[in-house]
């Protein structure tokens, strides 16, 4: 039997959970939990591939473990990739989107915020500014990496912490960065998205107000990070932040910079072979060659 709904109860079935949300999340940025969805599933083994994977314990400076792998680069190494991953899973996951940096002559080093995979604690905004922190801090101190040649590539919500260590700390500690599909501002990118669905832009306002807030937003710091340069790339496309993010978060920041508009690109797609063959990852290698050099 079919059931038939009045317009206003079609309405009220919509509003009253929004309404719901609001009062849930307005308290304290309670909203700030949504953009941590970690876990500890083992995605990827590349060490049973045959490759040569150091697994690196470290602690944050409020002490919780973190966890993280360093893999050295196939051959002499042209430099070292600090790598921030995105909100989802864990490091595992997000091998595949950085596998091919090694091979491509970088030394990778790559980590799990707090709550994440194997890491200790659960996560909040203040404790991945600290574990964004006391990645860059540990990766300077190791006697196989070459500080002169220390680069950034930050994905997604990677992006805003890798740009909120650098400005809260030394914004001119690596040689280039590199930011994929990510954003200016935590509140703006939340207003953003409600926006984008009719059922929930009525409520953007005070959903992203009330219950988000822009600590460690790159929107913060993000001029600082000036003459060290930009590499900026965004999907045209992209489902989970949106494209003016990721313009504003380029327009904002000190020269010198580059964007790099993905037309038809995802969220965090532009490495992908599959979708892109090898374009952006040469835009990418290419900026850290001359970041390293000095050309940029």
């Amino acid at each position: 039997m079919k059931l038939l709904l009045s317009r206003g109860l079609r309405i009220r079935l919509v509003v009253y959970p929004v309404l719901g949300l609001i009062v849930g999340v307005a308290g304290c940025g309670q909203g700030n939990r949504l953009f941590y969805w970690p876990d500890n599933v083992i995605y990827s083994d590349p060490a049973a591939q045959g490759v040569h994977v150091e697994d690196v314990w470290f602690a944050s400076a409020d002490a919780t473990r973190l966890h993280g792998w360093f893999i050295p680069a196939v051959g002499p190494a042209r430099g070292t990739v600090l790598y921030y991953h995105g909100n989802a899973q864990n490091l595992t996951a997000h091998y595949r989107r950085v596998a091919w940096l090694p091979d491509a002559g970088y030394n990778l080093f790559f980590f799990d915020y707090r709550g994440f995979g194997q890491s200790a604690g659960h996560p909040d905004r203040d404790g991945l500014a600290l574990d964004s922190i006391a990645a860059l801090k540990y990766i300077q101190t190791r006697p196989d990496v070459d500080k002169k040649s220390l680069v950034v590539f930050a994905q997604s919500l990677g992006g805003a912490c890798a740009l909120a260590a650098l400005g809260e700390t030394d914004p001119h500690a690596v040689r280039g960065v590199v930011i994929d599909s990510s954003f200016y501002s935590y509140r703006g990118v939340a207003c953003e998205s409600l926006q984008a669905n009719w059922y929930s832009w009525l409520f953007s306002w005070p959903l992203s107000t009330l219950g988000v807030t822009d600590d460690h937003s790159p929107s913060l710091t993000l001029a600082r990070l000036a003459p060290t340069p930009l590499l900026v790339l965004h999907g045209d496309a992209d489902q989970v932040v949106p494209f003016t993010q990721g313009q504003r978060l380029f327009d904002q920041a000190g020269q010198p910079k580059t964007f790099i508009h993905i037309p038809g690109g995802r969220h965090c797609d532009g490495v992908s072979s599959d979708r892109h063959g090898e374009t952006y990852r040469k835009i990418i290698l290419d900026f850290f060659d001359r970041a390293i050099s000095g050309k940029n």
